[in-house]
């Protein structure tokens, strides 16, 4: 994959759009835009009341195969500032950020700046995004967007600061919790097989091995050999691991054919690229407890 330098393709001057952000107040066009829900829920805890946070992509939409609308350019060129993961993430923003369909001006931050994304979880198949499923990366993103909040919006400084250190103390508790919950899975037992290559930052931060993927890709657009499918299906009768672990907008069917020739589980609920509209996932600090709350039932 090509790197992904969002912030490089629309570096806009911040001093044209630092304002007041009670000017745009009644009106329904968001001050604040997130590519995806869970970066819009995170944001939002940073701003609390402050201003308006939104996310681009609608609940259950996969970035990795997202296909962009006329509406999507309407609402970016809106925006004053817009959140992205970055690390490679974004490939549907690189059509509406193109100077010729995206007008308006505004500041593009990336979360994950500061992360090594190359040297927490090396992949083969290109850097692995999915930097959010360890809650000690959301952290860094905590602070990222909290500088990029206050540069747009001096006034609101000490309200985001102290948003982003209630935010951030959640963000331990959370990964207590979760140290909490695997610890109840025998460390033999701490294996993963998932869709694509999604889980390595939770596997290295709470002490799984990652079997394989059905898709040996960081991203759902791809497709299996079926020397891949075979090869995964040895490593999952060697190792003995017990479930195949999917994001609910998975294809599942891939994972139900080596279901059929290993015996194992096929775990299709879990919520690692969207929010939900209510439960299980309606936050992100919810998601990651359901998927937790998943993978410790299949594996314990």
């Amino acid at each position: 994959m090509r790197q992904l330098f969002i912030s490089s393709i629309l570096l806009l001057a911040l001093t044209s759009c630092v304002g007041n952000p009670a000017s745009s107040a009644g009106t329904t066009d968001p001050v604040i835009l997130a590519s995806t829900t869970f970066l819009a829920d995170i944001t939002s805890n940073v701003a609390g009341d402050r201003v308006s946070v939104e996310s681009l992509l609608p609940v259950g939409a996969d970035p990795h195969s997202y296909q962009p609308t006329p509406q999507d350019v309407a609402r970016i060129e809106q925006s004053k500032l817009l959140i992205v993961n970055g690390a490679e993430y974004e490939h549907f923003l690189e059509p509406l950020l193109d100077a010729k369909r995206a007008g308006g001006e505004r500041e593009v931050i990336e979360a994950s700046a500061g992360l090594s994304p190359g040297k927490d979880a090396e992949s083969e198949h290109g850097v692995d995004p999915h930097l959010w499923l360890d809650p000690n990366n959301v952290i860094v993103y905590v602070e990222n967007i909290r500088e990029g909040l206050t540069h747009y919006d001096p006034d609101g400084a000490a309200i985001y600061q102290s948003n982003a250190e209630a935010y951030v103390a959640e963000l331990k508790n959370l990964d207590a919790w979760i140290v909490e919950q695997v610890n109840q899975i025998p460390s033999e037992n701490r294996l993963l097989v998932t869709n694509h290559e999604s889980l390595g930052y939770f596997a290295d931060r709470y002490g799984f091995t990652i079997v394989g993927t059905v898709i040996e890709s960081v991203s759902t657009d791809a497709s299996p050999s079926a020397q891949q499918m075979a090869g995964l299906i040895d490593r999952i009768k060697s190792t003995g691991a017990p479930a195949i672990f999917l994001d609910a907008g998975d294809n599942p069917t891939l994972a139900q054919q080596i279901a059929g020739e290993t015996g194992v589980r096929v775990v299709a609920d879990l919520r690692l690229e969207s929010l939900t509209n209510g439960a299980p996932a309606a936050t992100y600090i919810d998601m990651m407890k359901h998927n937790v709350t998943q993978i410790v039932s299949a594996l314990k």
